[in-house]
């Protein structure tokens, strides 16, 4: 069974307007929370941030709502920023 497919958190059932939440959609989630979360830490805004390190904006945002998966360069990278973000903006400019 896919991630999307197992169940990591259950629909309440005494709430009409809950869903079920997929493994996928939860590490979706806490991806772009820790994307949230560095992206703040560095003081930048959404499109300060995509402009500083090459990552369109666009997928910023999408990888914030939890929407899309960052691809695996990308998830790399990004733990190249939250380890040294002076390095890494400046790596793209040189």
């Amino acid at each position: 069974m896919s991630r999307e497919h197992t169940l990591a958190i259950p629909a309440d059932g005494s709430d009409p307007e809950d869903r079920p939440v997929s493994q996928a959609a939860l590490e979706r989630a806490q991806m772009g929370r820790r994307i949230r979360r560095l992206r703040t830490a560095l003081g930048l805004s959404q499109t300060a941030f995509a402009e500083r390190y090459g990552i369109p904006v666009a997928n910023i945002r999408q990888y914030e709502i939890g929407r899309t998966m960052p691809p695996p360069a990308v998830q790399s990278f990004l733990k190249v920023i939250a380890a040294e973000p002076e390095r890494a903006a400046a790596a793209l400019v040189g």
